[in-house]
């Protein structure tokens, strides 16, 4: 641009008084006061820097350790969350409007275990909600099952800003607080929701495609839990033409929990 804005916060006091005071004011102070004591005043201040607010904790190894003795000093479900609620670790809790811990029946013996929340999971703090929980809704009651007869919760308990994807550091963090998670549930069954839980918790390139539809075991504490991978309804919703991939999981999921009774 040619012409440059006059910026006000840079005139100084004097500069100000002179231009909206009358002609003869300023003719007064100005005899009234010698020109030798008239303070010394800079022409053109530099304004300060703006403060710069700053993520109060940035991922490292300090705070992963971190996540790991805050696991290990819960020993019930009411207590992770109350830690949860409470930690600092990590820098998406920062940015995150409420920490997304569970719902359903912790009791029921089937854990379902979502990717990081998003928007309608962050404002109400519950997994599976929104358009993709309305699918997800559907797709458990197409086997029988319901929110109330399962448990469900989510790999991380913080949304990413703008739904992007967690960082390696940021998984780090998160692993040993969903892995404690699941030791408190105790589920006879695991379903890993998505490509993010199974890269968080199986230890490979988490892609669901080639996971999906078949069982493998999770080392849980002392104990090795049956876990089936299946598709994300988010990504349900935007290739529909893969809700029969979908549908057989689920079926291959009720046959596990028929032989179970």
């Amino acid at each position: 641009m040619s012409d440059e804005p006059v910026d006000r916060f840079l005139e100084t006091a004097e500069q100000v008084s002179k231009r909206k005071a009358p002609a003869a004011v300023q003719h007064s102070a100005s005899s009234a006061t010698p020109q030798s004591a008239k303070p010394h005043r800079t022409q053109n201040p530099v304004a300060s820097p703006p403060v710069q607010h700053t993520t109060p904790t940035v991922p490292n190894e300090g705070a992963v350790v971190t996540a790991q003795d805050v696991a290990g000093s819960t020993s019930t479900l009411s207590e992770l969350k109350a830690r949860l609620e409470a930690f600092e670790a990590c820098n998406l809790k920062f940015t995150a409007r409420t920490t997304v811990f569970a719902d359903g029946d912790p009791t029921s013996g089937i854990m379902f275990i979502g990717g990081a929340p998003d928007r309608d999971e962050d404002e109400q703090g519950i997994p599976f909600v929104g358009n993709r929980g309305q699918l997800f809704d559907k797709m458990l009651g197409a086997i029988g099952l319901n929110r109330n007869t399962v448990y469900l919760t989510s790999a991380l308990p913080w949304r990413p800003p703008g739904n992007r994807a967690p960082s390696p550091a940021e998984m780090d963090i998160c692993r040993p607080l969903i892995r404690r998670h699941i030791e408190h549930a105790a589920p006879k069954v695991l379903v890993l929701v998505g490509s993010l839980p199974a890269k968080m918790l199986l230890g490979n390139g988490g892609s669901v495609m080639s996971l999906r539809g078949k069982w493998t075991e999770l080392d849980i504490g002392e104990r090795g839990i049956p876990t089936l991978s299946m598709l994300n309804p988010a990504y349900l919703l935007q290739n529909p033409e893969h809700k029969r991939l979908a549908w057989n999981d689920l079926l291959i999921l009720k046959q596990h929990m028929t032989a179970l009774k």
